[in-house]
């Protein structure tokens, strides 16, 4: 007789704690490329977008706890605890493993820069949080390499679906920024075609 058992139940929990982990960290992800400067997206206040961010990162953090506990409590694979926060010790699939436990530092750095932020400078806190979005593609690889499932099904569709929306939030930012020209910047287009509209006259 066939069913889930313990250790099944681990496996299948690891797996799916991933993979909502991946969907959160694109909402986060989303959002932080589509908020505008003043910290709003179109229809909602600047208080409704720092509280949803806030609440989906957490949500996202207390998913990964739960995807690297359970991946390292799951009996078929030999992770341990020092590999998850240390790149490439592990014994199984250390290169891909190594790339999730690089995502698991980067975004606890976020969570301890972020509860430190009252004493760090605003520069560093940025320059911080800039290099959290590498995070993002380090999980996406780290998924598709370190489990076969990932590569086929409904779990490759989530994945290809967090890619290509995070590419059109990205492509949607870039063709905003490039059309968003300084008032200043506008101010010397207009003056410097000034003398040429002169002497053609």
């Amino acid at each position: 007789m066939t069913g889930i058992t313990h250790t099944t139940a681990l496996w299948y929990a690891s797996r799916a704690t991933g993979v909502v982990t991946m969907l959160l960290l694109t909402v986060v992800v989303l959002l932080g490329i589509l908020v505008n400067r003043q910290g709003r997206l179109p229809g909602l206040p600047g208080f409704a977008v720092t509280g949803l961010h806030r609440n989906v990162s957490l949500l996202a953090v207390a998913f990964l706890a739960i995807h690297v506990i359970t991946a390292i409590a799951d009996p078929f694979v030999t992770i341990g605890l020092a590999a998850a926060v240390f790149p490439f010790t592990a014994g199984y699939k250390p290169f891909w493993l190594g790339l999730g436990a690089i995502s698991l530092d980067l975004i606890a750095a976020l969570i301890v820069t972020s509860l430190l932020r009252a004493r760090m400078s605003r520069r560093a806190w940025r320059a911080i949080h800039w290099l959290g979005y590498a995070a993002w593609p380090l999980a996406v690889v780290h998924s598709l390499g370190s489990s076969a499932d990932a590569r086929s099904g409904v779990v490759l569709g989530a994945l290809s679906g967090c890619v290509l929306a995070t590419a059109a939030a990205l492509a949607w930012r870039l063709s905003q920024a490039a059309r968003e020209v300084p008032r200043a910047g506008r101010a010397a287009a207009v003056l410097s075609r000034l003398p040429a509209r002169k002497a053609g006259l």
